[in-house]
């Protein structure tokens, strides 16, 4: 089969870790009958910089027409003042906006030699398998009315967290479908103590909860999961939760595996394309360097064979060339070794064959 793949390299480190995921994906390509076209949009900072927009009309436009999206990162120090009107940012939100991608997904995965990497005890780490399920596309980023204005003389901002039933629903629904093939247990990461926006989450939570009687519903506020995640991780299985809470829990569970440039992303919707892209940021400080850790991009590329693509033979190639590459003590400098991104890629493109 032939696929349209749309690559958003981005700004920082994502052109060079976009490189690596390529080169892996033309490996996969000489493996199968199937053929992969790439083509290359500008998103965030330097779709600023060409086009006066983080994503353009267009850019979005041959991301909508595409099987799948790969994006690299986006932002930097240059577009990080508070008072522009334009941010790197608006692109990523507009593009999930646009893709009508509304759920998250962050496997979260301790490979065993990585363990001592992990500020955390070994204990602790032991074992360590979930999947943290996000909302993408409502809550606080997307919510109305936004905005800072000038009232008495004062400047006062506003942000919205707003949520419907349906959006809610169709989150939790995908996070209990997941948890029916894995260890069967759901845990949804709330505010309801404070926030009315929690109290309906929690609601239909335990509404769809009942049309899955095999897996287990605890409720957690997000103050007490953040605490968990560091004193006893082995503990979650799949986390479901909201936009921001999702946002800044995830970022924290890759603490757990040593390195925030291991984790791999998928965002899907009722459709296609789905988005794919690893959790690091753009990393500006080592940009152009040569040194990126390229797995959590790589990882990326095969969670889009496996949910866009319906590839998972070929994504289980990939993700256990990494696994092996890691065994074997392939390590990029964030993982305590010395490899470049470039050596790193080429072990694991040993490995797939």
């Amino acid at each position: 089969m032939d696929f349209q793949i749309t690559l958003l390299p981005g700004d920082g480190i994502g052109p060079e870790v976009i490189e690596k995921s390529v080169q892996v994906l033309k490996t996969i390509e000489n493996k199968s009958d199937n053929q992969f076209h790439f083509s290359y949009e500008q998103i965030g900072g330097c779709s600023i910089d060409a086009n006066g927009s983080a994503l353009t009309k267009e850019a979005l436009a041959a991301c909508q027409k595409s099987d799948a999206v790969l994006l690299g990162a986006v932002g930097g120090p240059k577009w990080d003042n508070p008072d522009s009107k334009i941010r790197p940012e608006q692109g990523l939100l507009a593009l999930r906006k646009g893709l009508g991608v509304y759920a998250n997904l962050r496997p979260v995965k301790v490979h065993p030699a990585l363990i001592s990497a992990s500020p955390l005890k070994e204990e602790k780490l032991t074992g360590v398998d979930m999947l943290v399920v996000r909302e993408l596309t409502g809550g606080l980023y997307f919510g109305e009315p936004k905005g800072r204005s000038i009232i008495n003389g004062q400047e006062h901002a506003v942000d919205t967290l707003i949520y419907s039933e349906e959006e809610i629903r169709r989150i939790v629904k995908m996070s209990f479908e997941f948890a029916r093939n894995r260890k069967k247990k759901v845990t949804s990461v709330d505010k309801a103590n404070v926030l009315e926006s929690s109290r309906l989450w929690r609601k239909i939570a335990i509404e769809v909860s009942r049309d899955f009687p095999d897996v287990a519903l605890e409720h957690m506020l997000v103050d007490t999961a953040s605490m968990r995640l560091v004193t006893s991780p082995f503990s979650f299985d799949v986390i479901v939760t909201e936009n921001m809470f999702g946002d800044i829990l995830t970022d924290e569970a890759s603490v757990l595996t040593g390195s925030m440039g291991m984790l791999p992303s998928a965002s899907l919707g009722n459709g296609k394309p789905g988005l794919y892209e690893p959790i690091h940021g753009s990393a500006p400080d080592i940009a152009g360097k040569g040194i990126a850790n390229p797995v959590g991009m790589i990882l990326s590329a095969a969670l889009m064979l496996r949910y866009s693509l319906h590839m998972d033979r070929e994504a289980t190639m990939i993700e256990q060339a990494v696994d092996q590459s890691i065994t074997d003590g392939c390590r990029t400098l964030d993982m305590g070794g010395s490899l470049s991104t470039s050596a790193m890629t080429e072990e694991i493109l040993k490995r797939m064959q």
